[in-house]
């Protein structure tokens, strides 16, 4: 079974969007992309540097073209609207924050050591404050990656979107995906439907 060829996953950060891109282009071929490595300059501790909107934009363009089928993993809520006409498939994935904030620790811990973002640390600020940021997804308003920018966003989309809320394994995301391949509910890129919520058990 294939799924669509250009899928977008978006959520907040610690969301499982990265690993669920990653998990579909294993199993069905797509191309993985995500927004953080448009978004961003490279720098070393990355993720300091805002590449500018319009550069960013330009070389996701390009990326996007030359990949074939793709899924895409991140947020591009507002800089990159003009790709939305793209999309054949957006999935919103929403997990409790607690849970995402113990694994941003985690990740975090594993991409810096637990030295470097302790008290004392050198990059402990940047740790709290990064933290801090994430925890405010569910009350922020408009003008931060939160859940009202989301669900604004998410409403005005012509494509197919699907809604993965709780705290699912990878692979039950995956296979929620596929079910509803099946079920003929991704058949038209213009029919909006929700999915996978009532029964999340979370």
């Amino acid at each position: 079974m294939q799924l669509p060829n250009r899928i977008h996953i978006v959520g907040a950060s610690g969301s499982g969007t990265t690993s669920l891109a990653s998990a579909i282009a294993d199993k069905h071929g797509h191309s993985r992309l995500d927004t953080d490595d448009f978004f961003w300059v490279p720098t070393n501790p990355p993720f300091r540097e805002k590449r500018p909107s319009d550069q960013r934009l330009v070389l996701l363009r390009q990326a996007l073209l030359g990949s074939g089928p793709w899924v895409l993993s991140g947020s591009l809520c507002g800089w990159g609207d003009s790709l939305i006409p793209e999309f054949d498939l957006v999935v919103f994935l929403v997990i409790p924050t607690p849970v995402r904030l113990a694994r941003l620790r985690a990740r975090e811990i594993a991409r810096y050591d637990h030295q470097a973002i302790a008290a004392g640390g050198e990059l402990h600020q940047a740790h709290v404050e990064f933290l801090e940021w994430a925890g405010r997804y569910d009350t922020g308003g408009l003008e931060m990656r939160s859940r009202a920018l989301h669900e604004a966003w998410l409403a005005g989309l012509p494509c197919a979107v699907l809604r993965l809320e709780g705290d699912r394994s990878v692979d039950d995301q995956l296979t929620k995906i596929e079910a509803s391949m099946a079920e003929g509910l991704l058949t038209s890129a213009c029919r909006r439907w929700p999915t996978a919520a009532a029964d999340a058990g979370r």
